[in-house]
């Protein structure tokens, strides 16, 4: 008897997931386009990739690499977008697994985004200068090896170590009701609430309703569990040191960090930094997105990295 009644709770437990993750499905819609532009779609290894690109294509490119967790998307970019498209030809991709770009039911890894920062910066973009947080910057630190797509790299908080690789985690995560039913919980609005207030900003007077609304939509598209459930269990993580491989860059380097960070704290920042002979700016009151809590400060030094740039390569200068 005992034995049916836990079969029954079990079967109950699984019918309420399934239930549940039914709801939510038919709840979300499609995901509209988080920066305002030219809405544009890279085929690239079987994936439709969306990017918006703004700005007048003759001037200096500028591409955006959005950071990797469960509802990120190039929505990270929209306090600066507009404004540095004002004077650069800005382009944001979303991720391939993220955003409004496909997901398919693939195991994602280190090296399909190396690979893709590689060919979607040769791609669709000419001599840029690159803008890549968390470990996107060691994506663009990798494909700069590669093919030396950019001229310069503008790195915040960047990471190439997440922690240890857990097997059983991600294919938890895939699994399709329980793994469902556990992204629908770490990616609730009140676990994002959770994850802005303790880790991402360093004041909830640093992002909006509407930007907690986008992440929980991004987070319940169609197969948005299984890029992530790569990244919670360190399968996104280049198995590479990354200080030693920006020490070994051909284009300068520019670190950003927040001071209050906790995920990545200011330490590491220096370490890194130190490692690489890089340039280090940090921004007082910001977390792990500075260029969201302070895009102002912050477009002044990426403009002023930009400029620079500009500078030494006009013919005449040393």
């Amino acid at each position: 008897m005992k034995l049916r009644n836990v079969a029954a709770g079990v079967a109950g437990g699984l019918g309420a997931a399934a239930l549940g993750n039914g709801l939510l499905s038919w709840k979300v819609g499609d995901l509209d386009p988080a920066l305002e532009g030219r809405q544009g779609t890279y085929r690239w290894r079987g994936f439709d990739v969306a990017y918006t690109e703004a700005g007048d294509p003759d001037d200096p490119d500028v591409l955006l690499l959005h950071g990797v967790h469960a509802a990120a998307s190039n929505k990270e970019f929209d306090q600066i977008f507009d404004q540095l498209a004002k004077t650069h030809h800005v382009v944001a991709p979303d991720l391939p697994g993220f955003g409004r770009s496909d997901r398919p039911p693939l195991t994602y890894s280190a090296a399909l985004y190396t690979a893709f920062v590689t060919d979607f910066a040769e791609d669709v973009t000419e001599d840029a200068a690159c803008v890549a947080t968390s470990l996107s910057g060691a994506y663009a630190t990798l494909a700069q090896h590669q093919s030396s797509p950019f001229t310069r790299l503008v790195l915040v908080a960047p990471t190439g170590d997440t922690g240890p690789r857990r097997t059983w985690l991600r294919s938890l995560i895939r699994s399709p009701l329980v793994g469902q039913a556990l992204f629908n919980l770490l990616t609730s609005k009140r676990s994002l609430h959770f994850f802005d207030n303790r880790e991402a900003y360093s004041t909830e007077a640093s992002y909006t309703e509407s930007d907690v609304d986008y992440q929980w939509e991004t987070a319940h598209q169609p197969g948005a569990r299984f890029a992530p459930a790569s990244f919670v269990s360190g399968y996104l993580d280049p198995d590479v040191d990354l200080g030693e491989e920006l020490v070994r860059l051909d284009v300068p380097v520019t670190i950003v960090w927040g001071r209050d960070a906790t995920v990545s704290p200011l330490e590491e920042g220096e370490e890194l930094a130190e490692q690489a002979d890089a340039k280090l700016v940090v921004f007082d009151e910001a977390k792990l997105l500075p260029h969201a809590e302070h895009p102002g400060p912050f477009l002044d030094v990426l403009l002023d990295e930009l400029t620079e740039e500009a500078v030494e390569s006009e013919p005449g200068r040393a």
